[in-house]
């Protein structure tokens, strides 16, 4: 009862300020350089954690921007993940998004100015060549953050990760960074409307740089990485 109550009391504002942010970010987008945005989308990142009850953490320091470019790949828990990533990276970063989010008035605008990669999963041919995209973005310095598993878990637990960011990573030679999100599936499931108020962590690892993963191959590539993030979101 307690779930439903409060999440009926945050939603409602949790949606005005999401509404509000969406000119704010059209605009800027427009306007402003992206190396720059990062000082707009941090603040209204932890802004999204706390209007919907969660207080943001982070663990061990993101990276040094002069490093770049940077695959940023974490467990992906909820809605919140990308939030609680993006609220402490200091430079621009984009990602690959489903297809189906280019479809939203607005958002769908906003998503594709702000430089996000559409992809078709479940068509392999279309979705090869928005990796073909996304590594043309890493060779000129961007990073990307990204999901290896593709969707979010069900039960608390990581999926299988897919082989396709691992590609990217071996074609481009871009450093890993493997990234620890705690406490976002007890915040939101992706099944339940409800959300539990709390603190949610993100827990930076030491980066994998592309001496450590040059022998290897794609598959002993995934499972390093999925090893490291394993490693960060134990007690």
């Amino acid at each position: 009862m307690f779930k439903s109550i409060i999440s009926l009391i945050l939603w409602p504002i949790w949606f005005v300020f999401f509404t509000s942010t969406m000119l704010l970010f059209f605009i800027s987008f427009l306007i402003l350089p992206r190396k720059i945005l990062h000082f707009i989308i941090r603040p209204i990142s932890w802004t999204y954690c706390l209007l919907a009850g969660q207080w943001l953490v982070k663990e061990n320091e993101p990276p040094d921007p002069n490093g770049q470019p940077y695959l940023y790949m974490f467990n992906h828990e909820s809605m919140f993940d990308q939030f609680m990533i993006s609220a402490f990276i200091p430079h621009y970063i984009t990602a690959v998004g489903a297809i189906e989010q280019f479809k939203y008035p607005i958002w769908g605008a906003i998503m594709k100015q702000y430089g996000i990669i559409p992809i078709v999963r479940k068509d392999i041919k279309k979705a090869l060549n928005s990796l073909v995209k996304a590594e043309e973005a890493l060779n000129n310095g961007v990073s990307f953050l990204i999901a290896p598993e593709g969707t979010r878990t069900l039960t608390g637990e990581m999926n299988p990760f897919k082989k396709g960011p691992f590609h990217l990573a071996k074609n481009t030679g871009a450093t890993i960074i493997p990234v620890g999100i705690i406490g976002a599936f007890k915040a939101k499931k992706k099944k339940d409307w409800r959300l539990t108020p709390g603190k949610l962590i993100a827990r930076f690892g030491s980066p994998i740089l592309k001496e450590e993963f040059k022998n290897l191959s794609v598959e002993e590539t995934r499972d390093l990485v999925r090893d490291r993030i394993q490693q960060l979101i134990q007690p």
